[in-house]
This record gives C-alpha cells, structure tokens and sequence, in this order.
C-alpha cells in the first residue's frame, strides 16, 4: 500500500510539473512617467527631454507610457514592449513598439534573441525608471536606441559575457524600404559590470557604410553607498566626414531606501567636418515616495561656445529645472 501511495504521489507531482511548463510564464510590467520644467533662459526648452524638439519641452509635459508583456514556456520566449508618448514617439523604430522579439535559450549559457531589441550602447536606457536621471545626456541622444535583426549572448561564467549582432542600421524604421542592405555588425564584451561594445556598418539606408561606433560603460562601488558610472564613446564615419565623441560621469550617493544624490558632469562634441563642443553638468535628486513611485529632480546647466545647445541653438549657456514623478508596476 505504501508502495502504491508513493507511486500515485510521483505520477501526481509529474503531472503537475507538467501541466506547469505547458501553462509557461507570463509576466507584466510597465512605468509612466509625466514632468514639469522650466528654463532660466529667454525662449523655450530644456534639453534632454524630448529628443526631435527639445524646445516644446516646457512647463508641464507627458513622458511615455509603456507596457512589458512577456511570456516564457520552456526553453523560448517572446517579448512585446509598447511605448506611447512624446518621448517614446522619438525613440520607436516601429509605430508604438518599443521592442518586439523572441528569444530561444539554447542552453543555460547561450541565448539566441530575435526582432527589434533595446541598443546595447551607453549607460542610459529608453525608460526613464532605469535611469538616475531624468533629462538625458548627450551621448545618449547621439548613439543608437534600437536595432532589429539577430543577436547571440554567451555568458563565458558569471563574470564574463559575451554577444554578436547583425542588425537593420539603427536609423532604418518601419517607415523606411531597408532596400540597399544597410547592415551594422556588432559586438560586446562585458566583464564584472564592466561593457566595451563595437558597432561597424551603415546607420541609414543609402548612407554610408564605413561607420564605426566604440563604448565603455561601467561602473564602480567605490563605497556601500557611493557609486561611480562611466560612459565613454567615439563613433566616426570617414565618408560622411562626421562623427562624436564624449564622456560622462554618473556620481551617486545614496543617503537612505528613500533618497539618493547624483551629479552628471558631461563633456560632448563633434567630429569630422564639424568641430563644436557642449558641456553639459546635471545635478539629481532621487526620491522614493513609494517602492513604485519615485519623484526625479534635475538641476540642469548646458554651456557651449559652438552654440549647438539641445533647444537653444543661440545660446552659449542654459540653465533648467525639472521634477518627473516615475510610476512602476
């Protein structure tokens, strides 16, 4: 009778495994966020809000809306991101997704991922919950924000990483015939936090294809509560003649779970047939009203002899205010 009990047991606790891994997993997720800001400038603007025209981001504003729906069963996966909103208009490729692709783990080391996916260059990301700061830098309104096409992660151990893509040019939307194979290769190396990533290829159909793209991003705990990030890039194409090149630094402390202190400082330019420059230095307040709503607060100041300012291109100096409640769910 024992003996019968425990098989009647097992085949109950098979069963159940089984009915679990054909239900798989679905997972939901989102943030919206919404601002307020102001400038110390004659004119309207600030910069790193809105990315196509940074001068209608004044007084108060809609950010984006976005939506992560994922499911996993088994050994594959797919990931359906939605993004509307002013922001999120700037940095879709596709209408109002944010990213779309399947992935398949291969096994526990190697994962092949497939569609249109989130660029693995810079330190800041698209959704606005993921970074300290609210307004963006530079850099970030300079590099990619999207790729679609084919991608390869391996994770080598714990510490060291390692990924190769074949993408679309990141500036090939949906609206746009990628008729002449306007193709980037890319690649990354990450080790212990730790990313140098390289892009080479055309950006935009019809372009040219000689471009290239290089990247640290990384960071330090130089303390339990202070943290040092690192952003460095160059990308250049010699038959465009054009190109940029910056650094930023990302210095947070934080104070307690309900608030932290950051400061930006930023050096951007260009190169190739122009040659200007801007500075641009951000101080944050990070403040957790709840463990799902956070109120982000930028002090801003932009200065640049070359007068290429994000919204004042007839300005050498601006100074903004802005405070973005961020909801997550």
């Amino acid at each position: 009778m024992k003996k019968l009990i425990l098989s009647l047991l097992c085949v109950s606790s098979l069963v159940l495994n089984a009915q679990e891994e054909e239900k798989g997993e679905f997972t939901l997720s989102g943030t919206v966020d919404v601002y307020g800001t102001t400038n110390f400038t004659e004119g309207s603007g600030t910069p790193g809000i809105l990315i196509a025209s940074p001068e209608n981001a004044n007084a108060f504003g809609l950010g984006s809306a976005n939506t992560v729906f994922a499911y996993e069963k088994g050994k594959a996966g797919v990931v359906a991101d939605l993004a509307f909103g002013p922001k999120a208009d700037d940095a879709n490729l596709a209408g109002a997704i944010n990213q779309l692709y399947a992935y398949y783990n291969v096994n526990d080391k190697l994962t092949v991922t497939a569609g249109q996916f989130n660029t693995f260059l810079g330190y800041e990301v698209i959704n606005p919950s993921a970074n300290f700061n609210y307004t963006v830098s530079y850099l970030f309104n300079a590099g990619p924000f999207s790729h679609t096409g084919l991608k390869l992660d391996y994770a080598v151990s714990e510490d060291l990483s390692l990924m190769l893509a074949v993408t679309n040019g990141h500036a090939v939307t949906s609206a746009d015939g990628n008729f002449t194979d306007a193709t980037q290769f890319g690649a990354q190396v990450g080790y212990k936090g730790q990313y140098l990533n390289i892009i080479a290829g055309a950006i935009e159909a019809g372009g040219p294809r000689d471009w290239f793209f290089i990247d640290y991003t990384g960071g330090f705990d130089l303390t339990e509560s202070f943290y040092v990030g690192i952003n460095a890039a160059y990308a250049n194409s010699g038959e465009a003649d054009s190109g940029y090149q910056g650094v930023a630094l990302y210095l947070q402390n934080t104070f307690s779970d309900k608030f932290a202190l950051g400061l930006r400082p930023e050096l951007f330019s260009l190169n190739g047939a122009s040659e200007e420059s801007v500075t641009a230095v951000t101080l944050t307040a990070n403040t957790n009203l709840t463990s799902n709503l956070k109120l982000i607060t930028d002090l801003r100041f932009d200065s640049s002899d070359d007068m290429i300012i994000e919204a004042f291109p007839n300005k050498t100096s601006t100074s903004t205010f802005t405070m973005a409640a961020v909801y997550s769910f």
